[in-house]
């Protein structure tokens, strides 16, 4: 697919300012439908299973669905552009939250799951949106763009779970289970952002830059690259890519493996819904709402950098979180704050390594590649989670995930050494 008209170079700016606020709307419709759905998956889950240990399974399958899902989506970008793509994956978590009102009201567990893993593409268009927002970004400036994308998901991310008690209200106007409504606020802001992105992503700005490219180097024969197989092989070979990767997916693992377990540790502590979506929305206030700093600190700091300065947070994260009583506490609520904060720094300042580290040809390929491993390796940690939290307890998740933590630091100190050898 080629696009009508190569803008010019002084008309680039004006486009890339109105790509990040498209980008921007997009998100903050998606975060209200990612957020609420999240808020009550795990809680559903028990209620339906019968079972805590099976309650971690409803958001594993949507973190699966988003890992897996990203592969023939971000195949479809690399041939049909960010538009097409992203809208795709809206359509299909629009599909997936229909599927959870259904299993909601019916009570069947098999269907929740297929309806969860098919509303993790709504998470896919979500995380492959901040790279849209840095197909025509300054190289200097690819951190603050993209953070700013991500910061947008704050207003409906924070607004989603907030939204619970109005959904319980929706959910009795139409006779559905009292959490099920949580589930058509979700379909309904897919549907905002697919129309947004449908009638406005226009000129698309991958095909726009790999167009760009092609006028400074002559255009590979072989065509834009599409296949997870070839994406995971430049990251093999590119050493700063592949230390991007590693800081989005062990960030993501650690953020996830606690978030699921949390709405449940709280109602074993006998909290009210609406104080679960409070805690909740503090958690993703701290995911997006400083993100900015976290751009503005990459470009100028350097990404090992900034993902320390994650891992740090994380760890803090788990100390508080690990320590908190079941039920609601301050202490809890700092922990999860700080847990989103440090998923900041180390998904915008990983995220922005990796998109600078690679060909506009490779892009797609190569981001895709490095959402599924995201996305496969935190389905693994939320899997697990449920497992820990019912034969060991929260405080063992949370010191769990710390290790990770750890890991991560020490994959991010060795990088910083060779950055440093090499300036």
């Amino acid at each position: 697919m080629s696009i009508d008209r190569l803008p010019t170079a002084n008309e680039i700016p004006a486009i890339q300012e109105r790509t990040v606020r498209l980008l921007m709307a997009s998100q903050t419709m998606g975060g209200i439908g990612v957020a609420i759905g999240i808020a009550v998956a795990a809680i559903i889950a028990a209620q339906i299973s019968g079972s805590d240990a099976l309650s971690g399974l409803a958001t594993t399958a949507q973190v699966l669905g988003g890992a897996l899902l990203t592969i023939p989506i971000a195949a479809l970008m690399a041939t049909r552009g960010r538009r097409v793509g992203l809208s795709t994956a809206y359509l299909l978590g629009t599909l997936g939250a229909g599927c959870a009102i259904v299993a909601t009201a019916t009570a069947t567990f098999w269907l929740l799951l297929v309806g969860t893993f098919l509303f993790g593409a709504a998470t896919t268009a979500n995380a492959q949106a901040r790279y849209a927002a840095v197909d025509l970004a300054e190289p200097s400036h690819r951190g603050r763009q993209l953070s700013l994308v991500v910061w947008a998901t704050t207003i409906g991310s924070v607004l989603g779970p907030n939204l619970l008690g109005p959904a319980a209200d929706l959910s009795r106007l139409l006779g559905l289970p009292p959490l099920a409504g949580a589930w058509v606020i979700s379909s309904a802001g897919f549907l905002v952002a697919f129309a947004l992105l449908t009638a406005y992503l226009r000129p698309d700005p991958l095909l726009t830059a790999r167009a760009l490219a092609a006028m400074d180097t002559p255009a590979d024969p072989a065509g834009p690259r599409r296949s997870f197989r070839h994406g995971l092989g430049v990251l093999r070979r590119t050493p700063e890519a592949l230390a991007g990767t590693v800081a989005i997916a062990g960030g993501h693992v650690v953020m996830v493996s606690i978030m699921v377990m949390t709405p449940l540790h709280m109602t074993h502590g006998d909290a009210e819904v609406e104080v679960i979506g409070f805690v909740i929305s503090m958690h993703i206030l701290g995911m997006y709402g400083l993100s900015p700093v976290a751009g503005a600190l990459t470009d100028r700091w350097g990404s090992p950098r900034v993902v320390l300065l994650g891992v740090a947070l994380l760890l803090l994260a788990c100390l508080l979180a690990g320590l908190s009583v079941a039920g609601f506490s301050w202490g809890l609520t700092a922990g999860l704050t700080l847990l989103g904060l440090g998923w900041s720094c180390t998904m915008v300042a990983g995220s922005a390594q990796l998109a600078g580290a690679v060909p506009v040809s490779d892009r797609s390929a190569v981001q895709g590649a490095a959402d599924v491993l995201m996305g496969l390796s935190a389905a693994t940690g939320g899997a697990l989670a449920g497992v820990v939290v019912d034969t060991l307890g929260y405080g063992w998740l949370c010191a769990l995930a710390a290790l990770v933590a750890v890991a991560l630091g020490s994959t991010a100190l060795r990088r910083l050494r060779v950055v440093s050898l090499t300036a």
